[in-house]
């Protein structure tokens, strides 16, 4: 407990100063991570007896996530689309197996499309949005505690539209995991998915769905000022998808017959352990934003 919990800080810091920094050090670290999730993704499926087309399918990673990065929609769709068709002719070209082909193909959607939806999201806008913050940090920082220097920093600190948008999807995808595994842990005694994720229960996934609302409101209303029902809102959705994801990837972890994903992260398990979640909240929070146009 006390490695994942250290190992667990150390990411929170890594991952502030990324999103802060945004642009180039944000896209590559989202392409790094998307890249160690599609190895961890391979090596899975090798000991389940598939063998994948990994090369292709990393390149077609990162081509999809530097199209996300520029803003290419409609060229991120065509390096999917002929990526995809480029697998598929291996089973000709190289004798690939069309179940590995598949497969191949599920993986490039199952991490290429959320982590580009990542990356268009954190590009999503370069200025603050309009909506007034019902707590303005800066002006409670220089009345309440100008003599602290670490908060008269923090009140100074930038926040582009994009930028908030991601530190509100990120509050709410650790508070869902969080809020599930302690009060799961706590009262939990019905069982969720128990041929899946045993340990998973109904208590939990309850207190998920209270607690990541209640972090949407006060992340991204209060702090940002974005409208209070929109963010209870979609406070409950990504609960309800974070779950979703979680299970999805315990589903894979159980077919190829692996406890986790990879050992990148001490305390965590490798990048699909520790970003499930995400691979589902990221493309539903980014739709929800553009959607609602509240930015």
């Amino acid at each position: 407990m006390a490695l994942r919990i250290i190992t667990g800080i150390i990411g929170i810091i890594i991952s502030a100063i990324v999103i802060q920094l945004g642009g180039a050090p944000f896209a590559g670290f989202a392409i790094l991570l998307a890249l160690v999730g599609w190895y961890e993704f391979y090596n899975a499926f090798s000991r389940a007896g598939l063998d994948l087309s990994f090369f292709l399918g990393a390149f077609t990673l990162i081509l999809m996530m530097c199209c996300a990065w520029l803003g290419n929609i409609e060229e991120l769709l065509a390096v999917l689309t002929l990526g995809s068709l480029a697998i598929f002719l291996l089973t000709v070209l190289l004798s690939m197996r069309p179940h590995e082909a598949g497969v191949s193909v599920g993986g490039l959607c199952y991490l290429g499309l959320p982590f580009a939806h990542l990356v268009m999201l954190r590009f999503l806008a370069d200025e603050p949005h309009k909506v007034e913050s019902l707590v303005n940090l800066h002006n409670f920082v220089s009345e309440n505690l100008t003599n602290i220097n670490f908060f008269e920093k923090l009140s100074n600190l930038h926040f582009d539209g994009g930028c908030e948008l991601v530190w509100i999807l990120f509050a709410c995808t650790w508070a869902s995991d969080t809020f599930a595994y302690f009060i799961g842990s706590a009262i939990g005694s019905h069982r969720l998915a128990p041929s899946i994720s045993p340990n998973k229960t109904f208590e939990g996934f309850l207190g998920s769905v209270v607690g990541t609302g209640l972090t949407a409101v006060v992340v991204g209303t209060f702090l940002f000022g974005y409208p209070l029902m929109q963010m209870a809102t979609i406070g409950v959705i990504l609960a309800i998808v974070a779950t979703l994801g979680d299970l999805v990837e315990s589903s894979i972890k159980r077919y190829t017959n692996i406890k986790d994903s990879g050992f990148l992260i001490p305390g965590h398990g490798g990048v699909l352990d520790r970003f499930d979640s995400l691979l589902y909240t990221a493309p539903v929070f980014y739709y929800f934003i553009v959607l609602s146009k509240i930015i």
